[in-house]
């Protein structure tokens, strides 16, 4: 009987693998085709598009005049700084708050979670006004100062990214043994060094998740850079990308190397990190 339902099981795997197997080509095509023809010139692009970047194709120049037409590095490092920033202290007050609302009792707190919960519905562009007024009477808006304009725009995609943060940590950190909690505070152990010896060891997969997620949202959020990122030294890498390709216009082979130089370092992240992220959101859907 076992041999005939894992026979059965088996006929039913070919399907769903071929789905995926075109899924995925479909997914990763249009960004090796892009990767393709950022080694070729604007004309080839057009006459050649499916050939290989071999032989006379071949050419490093859309990626010379990308590096000297704008601050490349300098983007990545403003991306580096606003991303990092908004991943850490995600991390930091995503944490700390998700431990409160489940090893805590108090007043209001299922109306908090709800709250949480139901700020996630609200997308990024509806609070953008208030957002930006706010911190125009703060005096972060439309500073010549490159670390007051990260700071301006590194608030609000903290706060976007919070709602998101909680929910995974508070699914993880519910479905921790209380029992090593209790054990620590009867040693003397106080709240904060609970949650950073006991909490955070135990949920460094769930950790992981929200760093990676966040990291890699904060460093694609064209939206909101553009609104707080004004002048070239500010730019971060996304930023960059739009202002290069409005400048070039149809140039079809730059446009191709600057979404490959923006692309690269985040699917490098994910072929290093895909263990963490896939180990995250399992262990919390199924634990929490």
């Amino acid at each position: 009987m076992n041999k005939k339902v894992k026979k059965a099981s088996k006929k039913w795997m070919i399907p769903v693998y071929a789905v995926l197997i075109i899924w995925a080509l479909t997914t990763i095509y249009p960004l090796v085709w892009v990767a393709i023809n950022s080694f070729k010139v604007k004309n080839e692009i057009i006459s050649n598009s499916f050939a290989l970047p071999l032989g006379d194709l071949f050419t490093l120049s859309n990626y010379k005049r990308a590096f000297e037409r704008v601050p490349i590095l300098g983007a990545y490092m403003n991306s580096l700084i606003l991303s990092g920033t908004v991943t850490i202290v995600v991390m930091l007050l995503a944490g700390l708050a998700s431990f409160a609302l489940v090893r805590y009792n108090f007043k209001g707190r299922k109306f908090l979670m709800s709250v949480v919960v139901a700020s996630m519905m609200f997308p990024a562009f509806s609070t953008i006004v208030p957002v930006f007024r706010m911190e125009a009477s703060w005096g972060l808006v439309n500073s010549s100062n490159r670390w007051i304009s990260l700071i301006s725009c590194a608030l609000p995609q903290i706060a976007g990214n919070l709602s998101f943060a909680i929910i995974v940590l508070s699914g993880y950190i519910r479905s921790l043994p209380i029992e090593l909690e209790e054990a620590a505070y009867m040693e003397g152990c106080s709240a904060f060094q609970i949650f950073c010896k006991i909490v955070t060891p135990l949920a460094k997969p769930s950790f992981a998740t929200v760093a990676i997620f966040t990291f890699l949202w904060s460093y694609n959020d064209l939206f909101m850079q553009s609104f707080f990122l004004r002048i070239q030294p500010q730019w971060a890498i996304t930023r960059l990308l739009k202002e290069l390709t409005s400048m070039e216009g149809t140039n079809y082979g730059l446009m191709a190397a600057a979404v490959t130089i923006v692309i690269v370092p985040v699917l490098i992240l994910y072929a290093f990190l895909q263990k963490y992220i896939i180990k995250g959101m399992v262990a919390g859907a199924v634990k929490g």
